[in-house]
């Protein structure tokens, strides 16, 4: 099964005194899988670095191997492949202390969990969220598809928001039926994360029998929970700074060529502050639509690329090599302009009208960016 997430996942709900957790132990993996061909790498926890790398071996799709955690924790095994980008194929799995799981089936499709009690519930609860994505997963591949084949980027926006919503609505649903008909079962903490929203994943929580809530897979779902609860109020800090109306933070970075180059300089134009980086494949891969716009609206409005998380060096050779032709300056990291304009995300583009107050705040490689050019300037 293809693991679909919807978002950032997240938990809350504070540790209490009584609550016991799985002591550190060994899980033990064996596993007899097509589409595997010699090797497999294992990412789990490091001990000095957040993960670590290990490879095992593969005879005619078996291996068997054994990770150390601490706690319940999330492994992923890789195809060398896919650690160098050439392919996509691997799986992840909960991995807990004392426990033993076994993979067989094909790993380019379908593929199964059996072994220890935990195990063959995960691979219920697999099946059951595999069934409750199908739809969706189904519509977002037809929508890429469409894409590569030359299908508007906008009109198939439109499609997602007609029917994503519901499909979106149907997985969760899943969920929610899954957690509610087995609570007892502690692979039922485990896709609380999959929810994607605060509200819902503190509800699929109570809904856990109090052994498996207060239980050892507590931290598969509290830390989740945290982390949204962090990132929406960082969203709410973000929004407040991004806000229509309010006069941007000027500030003067180094550009292209070395000079001081001040945001104030451009006031009376309409102006895009597209904050990306090399780094960023979405970035990346919105530049041909940028460029194409800053075409044909040229003079209309200007784009300030503000190069982020980069050396100076991958900096200009991403201008190059790309050949951006609009204003450029370079953030350094010890910068406060993130800070300011409460960027979360990469690329974010923040419209700043002639008058130098903030008119729209756009995250990610968004058709409704270009929409709100033609809206602006195609008139």
């Amino acid at each position: 099964m293809k693991k679909f997430l919807f978002g950032l996942a997240v938990m809350a709900s504070s540790m209490v005194s009584t609550t016991v957790f799985a002591a550190e132990g060994d899980v033990h993996v064996k596993g007899d899988l097509k589409g595997i061909k010699d090797s497999l790498i294992v990412i789990s926890p490091g001990e000095t670095r957040r993960y670590k790398l290990d490879t095992v071996l593969v005879n005619n799709g078996k291996f068997d191997f054994t990770v150390n955690v601490k706690q319940p924790t999330t492994i992923q095994v890789y195809t060398p492949g896919t650690i160098r980008k050439i392919e996509a194929v691997g799986f992840t799995l909960i991995a807990v202390p004392g426990e033993s799981a076994e993979v067989t089936g094909d790993l380019g499709s379908d593929y199964y969990f059996s072994g220890s009690k935990f195990y063959q519930e995960y691979n219920e609860v697999e099946r059951a969220m595999d069934k409750a994505v199908q739809p969706l997963r189904e519509l977002t591949k037809s929508l890429d598809a469409r894409l590569a084949a030359g299908v508007s980027r906008d009109s198939l926006s439109k499609e997602y928001q007609a029917k994503g919503p519901a499909l979106q609505k149907q997985f969760v649903d899943g969920v929610m039926n899954f957690i509610r008909q087995h609570p007892g079962y502690e692979a039922s903490a485990t896709i609380i994360s999959q929810l994607g929203d605060l509200d819902k994943m503190k509800e699929a929580v109570a809904l856990l029998s109090p052994a498996v809530r207060e239980g050892r897979m507590k931290p598969v779902y509290q830390e989740p929970i945290d982390q949204m609860e962090q990132y929406n109020q960082q969203e709410a800090l973000a929004a407040k700074k991004q806000a229509a109306g309010l006069m941007a933070p000027d500030f003067t970075l180094t550009d292209i060529n070395g000079k001081p180059f001040a945001l104030s300089s451009l006031r009376g134009k309409y102006v895009v502050l597209d904050f990306w980086g090399s780094w960023c494949s979405w970035c990346i891969k919105g530049i041909p639509e940028m460029k194409n716009y800053y075409e044909k609206y040229k003079g209309k409005f200007e784009i300030l690329g503000v190069d982020c998380n980069d050396t100076d060096q991958k900096w200009k050779d991403a201008v190059k090599k790309y050949e951006l032709p609009w204003l450029h300056v370079y953030n350094p990291r010890d910068s406060k302009v993130l800070e300011d304009y409460g960027i979360q995300g990469f690329p974010t583009k923040i419209i700043v009208g002639p008058d130098g107050k903030i008119v729209k705040t756009i995250v990610g490689e968004d058709p409704a960016f270009y929409s709100f050019l033609d809206e602006t300037f195609g008139k």
